[in-house]
């Protein structure tokens, strides 16, 4: 009699290796920068989301396996989430200023997932194994990098942080009222430039290593630059993908696609 032994399919297996390693982050975190309950219920929350969500998307794409580069974004991904359980400790315990450890935690955790973002895409192209789905998946984690440090510099400085990080997603909001808005872009290195200046620039504010109005200058101009950066894109769709739409009648399928964006 022959025993059938049953495993998960390649890509859930590095999944659930991604949550095993999401699970040792945190109770390093609780060891090194005191993660508490909260902590530990908003990084297992965001575990369960990343996992529901990741599979769902490898299942469309109908791959069996994440490649390098998306294994790359993976360790991102669990880094970013040791990020929002100590962001969410930090808000639920009110402490002004926040604990030291905590903050060390938080830029060293949040600098190695924006590091390794310069990383993601490099082993994609040198490996060959460049897709939509990989580029989906270190879009949204980047995304949601953002808007975790924004929530947290907001407390910081202001609400009105909170544009950088909601920013991403009030535009693909805007998409579903206007769907012109979600055609395709064409790549723009400045785009990137500025994604990449967000994340730098929010990491610094959070260290609260400079003076409060350097850090509400320096923030004030990410922000800025970031409204230049999406107005840019507006204003090209609008006149390149709003007359074709108008001229051709409905979208077609493609154009109608959500915008798949390099960076937030």
């Amino acid at each position: 009699m022959t025993v059938m032994a049953t495993a998960l399919p390649r890509a859930e297996q590095q999944q659930a290796v991604g949550a095993g390693v999401q699970v040792v982050l945190l109770a390093a975190l609780s060891a090194g920068a005191d993660l508490g309950p909260v902590g530990w219920l908003a990084g297992i929350g965001y575990t369960l989301g990343l996992w529901a969500l990741l599979a769902a998307a490898v299942w469309r794409a109908g791959v069996t396996t994440l490649g390098p580069a998306d294994l790359v974004t993976l360790v991102r991904a669990v880094l970013v989430g040791g990020v929002a359980a100590l962001v969410t400790e930090a808000l639920w315990d009110g402490a002004t200023p926040v604990a030291q450890p905590v903050v060390a935690a938080l830029v060293g955790t949040a600098t190695v997932a924006l590091v390794l973002d310069a990383v993601d895409g490099q082993v994609a192209r040198r490996s060959g194994t460049a897709s939509a789905l990989g580029a989906r998946f270190d879009m949204e984690v980047d995304a949601f990098l953002l808007l975790v440090l924004s929530v947290h510099v907001a407390a910081l400085l202001g609400p009105w942080v909170l544009a950088i990080g909601a920013m991403r997603y009030a535009f693909v909001a805007a998409g579903w009222i206007a769907p012109w808005l979600g055609s395709a872009l064409p790549t723009r290195y400045s785009a990137k430039v500025v994604a990449a200046v967000q994340g730098i620039v929010l990491v610094v504010a959070a260290s609260e290593v400079l003076p409060r109005p350097i850090a509400v200058a320096v923030v004030s101009t990410a922000l800025a630059l970031l409204v230049w950066s999406f107005g840019h894109d507006v204003v090209w769709l609008w006149r390149n993908a709003r007359p074709r739409r108008s001229a051709a009648g409905p979208m077609t399928a493609s154009a109608a696609t959500p915008m798949v964006r390099p960076q937030p």
